[in-house]
Parts: structure tokens; C-alpha cells; sequence
């Protein structure tokens, strides 16, 4: 910021009077005309003391209405326009100044006005050449000596943040390339990750395929002893303990008394048989 203030305040340019203008007799319309010229050239000046540089610009270029070839209305109209940050149409006004003066402390005037310009957009490069020439027309020119030097400093500087920057980007892409083949190996590693567990669900799944053909074999076997041998499931031991012990006595008395009654029938069994032979023999 320093810079641009110093800048600035080298770039306070003087605007011309033309107080001093051509003493040869002119005809009535050129006086005329160079009055004007003169007197609207006066008033920008006064304008532009009051930092009114709308106003001065309006003045100045009444003055090239008057003289389209006035050095000092575009070289004053090129300061005016400056001032109101309108640099490409102040650098025009410049550049006509220093192609039209043949005088060379003027001519350096321009082309000093000139590289202010390229200073103020950063065109370092371009402002160094206008400055050479402001000092090849009038090397007594301090000002345009150190503004040269501070235009090389900042385009070495402006160099090197270019060089910088374009390190960063590189290392920003390189950064970024790694992280892709990062994430690239990452989803390999998952991929290779989850290979296991597929075949651990495979595995899984055959296991079960497995335990289904044999549930269904032993099945079938199930099946076919049951038909070969059908025999009633064993009682429960402790169940069949437990009747005993509550129906042995029951149990006991029926068989006797089955055993009595089939003894009684045996015995009327015989009786019979001896009474029919006994009436047969009669």
C-alpha cells in the first residue's frame, strides 16, 4: 500500500497552463479559437486545484473542441481522467500527447503519465519500458528513475508469486493425484476385504445345503425302520415306577382273582364232563 500511495503521489501531475501559448498574428477564427482553448484550459486548471476532476474533464475537453491538436488539453484531459480511476481512456489521452509533442521534456511527461498508468494494472513489464523512455527524453527525471526501480522490483516480485503459485498448483494437483490412488487402493483393500466374506457366506450357505440333505436323509431312514419295525416307544421309567408303586396291590388282586376264576372254570369244566359220561353209561 505504501507503494501505491507513493505512486500516487508522484503521479500528481501538473497541468499545463497555456499562458505562454504561440505570439505570431493568427487570423480572427484561430484567435478565436485559441482563446477559447486557452480559457477553458484555465478553468480545468482551477477545477482540477479543487479536485473537481468531473468538472476539469468537462473543461478539457472544450479546449480540444477548440483544438483538437492542443497538447496541453490532452495531456491535462489524460490527468483529469486519471484521477477519476479511468485509466485506459487517461492512457489514450497520454499516448496521443507523446506522439503528437515534438518537445522532449513534454514528450517524457506523457510517457512518465504512461507508465503510471501500467502500474496502476499491475503491468510492470510495460510500465518499466514507458518509464526508459520518460528517462531517455529527460534522464534529469528523479521521479521516473525511482518509479523504474520500484516497477523492476515489483515485476520481480510479481514473478516470483507467479513461480509460487504455479509450484502450489502443481503440488495441488500432485496432492491430488496421490489422493485418488489412495482412495483407489482404499476401495481395493475393501473390495479384497469383502472377497473373504463372500466366500465365508458361501461356505455358509453350503453347510446349510449340507445339514438340509442330511436332515432329509435321516429322515427317509426314520421312515423306513419305521416301517420295518413298529414298535411302541418305551414307557417312561419313572412314570411306569410310579404306577407300580400306586396300582401293584390292584394289579395283584385282579390276576389272583383272574386265577381264582379260571380255576372255578375249570373245575365246572370237568364236573360237566363227568356228568355227561355218567349219563352216557346209563
Amino acid at each position: 500500500m505504501k507503494y501505491i500511495i507513493m505512486i500516487v503521489s508522484l503521479c500528481c501531475f501538473t497541468v499545463l497552463s497555456a499562458q505562454n501559448s504561440a505570439k505570431e498574428p493568427m487570423s480572427s477564427s484561430k484567435e478565436v479559437n485559441k482563446k477559447a482553448e486557452r480559457n477553458s484550459i484555465r478553468g480545468g486548471n482551477k477545477l482540477y486545484s479543487d479536485e473537481k476532476y468531473t468538472e476539469s474533464e468537462i473543461e478539457y475537453r472544450k479546449a480540444l473542441d477548440a483544438n483538437p491538436d492542443s497538447w496541453m488539453g490532452m495531456y491535462n484531459l489524460g490527468n483529469s481522467l486519471f484521477r477519476q480511476g479511468k485509466y485506459e481512456a487517461a492512457f489514450e489521452q497520454y499516448k496521443k500527447a507523446a506522439t503528437l509533442e515534438t518537445d522532449s521534456i513534454k514528450s517524457a511527461q506523457a510517457w512518465y503519465n504512461m507508465g503510471n498508468v501500467f502500474m496502476q494494472d499491475k503491468k510492470y513489464a510495460e510500465s518499466i519500458d514507458a518509464y526508459k523512455n520518460a528517462l531517455r527524453r529527460n534522464p534529469k527525471d528523479d521521479e521516473a528513475r525511482y518509479n523504474l526501480r520500484l516497477a523492476q522490483l515489483l515485476l520481480k516480485k510479481q514473478q516470483q508469486d507467479q513461480k509460487n503459485q504455479d509450484q502450489n498448483k502443481n503440488q495441488n494437483k500432485d496432492n491430488k493425484d496421490q489422493k485418488d490412488q489412495n482412495k483407489d487402493n482404499k476401495d481395493q483393500d475393501k473390495n479384497q476385504q469383502q472377497n473373504p466374506k463372500d466366500n465365508k457366506q458361501d461356505k455358509k450357505d453350503q453347510d446349510k445345503k449340507d445339514q438340509e440333505k442330511k436332515e432329509q436323509e435321516q429322515q427317509k431312514q426314520d421312515e423306513q425302520k419305521q416301517d420295518q419295525q413298529q414298535q411302541p416307544p418305551k414307557p417312561d421309567q419313572q412314570k411306569d415306577s410310579e404306577m407300580s408303586k400306586e396300582n401293584a396291590q390292584q394289579l395283584l388282586n385282579a390276576a389272583m382273582q383272574d386265577e381264582k376264576q379260571t380255576q372255578e372254570k375249570v373245575k365246572r369244566q370237568q364236573q360237566q364232563v363227568q356228568s355227561r359220561k355218567l349219563d352216557k353209561d346209563w
